[in-house]
């Protein structure tokens, strides 16, 4: 499957459709409630941001999105990647444009790809749309917090355990970190707390379609660790951990 992208700046007409339910649905319920979120993907927000968002087409289909934030790094207060992921990054970003502070680096939040554009190296061609970006700007580094695909299966298992389980070939066991590295980038560091989602019970109730029925640490479909659950209190809180990995862009010449 030959897959054409383009920012949404390129065609706003792809906007709608890369929020469209089929692509949503890729993401367990629960991911689409991080508040942090509403800092990139507010409608008002993402006009700022139409450069680093991105739709993959193919046979007239949008099948993928993939979406990248410029920030500043290296800064005062910002020498080390955040431990606090995805979200931060996104706040990081926020701060700079309210601010006016230039950026110099650019992240990748997310690559999405329905089922039958999945292979064939769709994924690592968005990759490369983003490293494309980031180097039309004179960004030295891209970086991704990266939620790895298989943690779910294991999310009793600490991050940092799992992220040095490898192959025979030395490669990290988990297919999307394996793609990154890959691709060229070095694994940086584990992100402990990366997003963070909390929810009364009924809300967990109604994005997981189950019942909690005790505290405790509960694991859930699609997460990659176990959510905390305390009927006492009436909430829930999801506190899921990411792997910093960084990309050398090279100069332009």
């Amino acid at each position: 499957m030959g897959l054409e992208i383009f920012t949404l700046r390129e065609r706003p007409d792809l906007r709608p459709l890369i929020f469209a339910s089929e692509l949503d649905s890729v993401w367990p319920e629960f991911m689409r409630h991080d508040p942090v979120a509403q800092l990139y993907f507010a409608p008002s927000i993402l006009d700022h941001y139409l450069d680093y968002a991105f739709a993959g087409v193919a046979d007239g289909k949008v099948v993928a999105r993939a979406f990248s934030v410029p920030f500043a790094f290296h800064i005062d207060g910002r020498a080390e990647l955040p431990d606090g992921g995805w979200d931060e990054v996104i706040r990081w970003a926020h701060d700079d444009r309210m601010t006016g502070r230039a950026p110099n680096a650019l992240s990748a939040l997310e690559i999405s790809l329905l089922p039958e554009a999945r292979g064939g190296g769709n994924s690592r061609a968005l990759l490369d749309a983003m490293k494309a970006c980031a180097k039309a700007r004179g960004f030295a580094e891209m970086f991704a917090p990266v939620r790895p695909n298989q943690k779910h299966l294991h999310p009793f298992m600490p991050m940092r355990e799992y992220v040095g389980t490898v192959g025979a070939d030395g490669l990290p066991a988990d297919s999307w970190l394996r793609t990154h590295v890959r691709a060229g980038a070095r694994i940086v560091k584990v992100a402990p707390y990366a997003m963070t989602i909390a929810g009364s019970i009924a809300d967990w109730s109604r994005w997981t379609g189950r019942s909690f029925d005790r505290s405790g640490e509960v694991p859930i479909a699609g997460a990659l660790v176990p959510v905390t659950v305390s009927l006492e209190h009436d909430y829930a809180v999801y506190v899921e951990p990411n792997v910093w990995v960084r990309y050398v862009i090279p100069p332009n010449t």
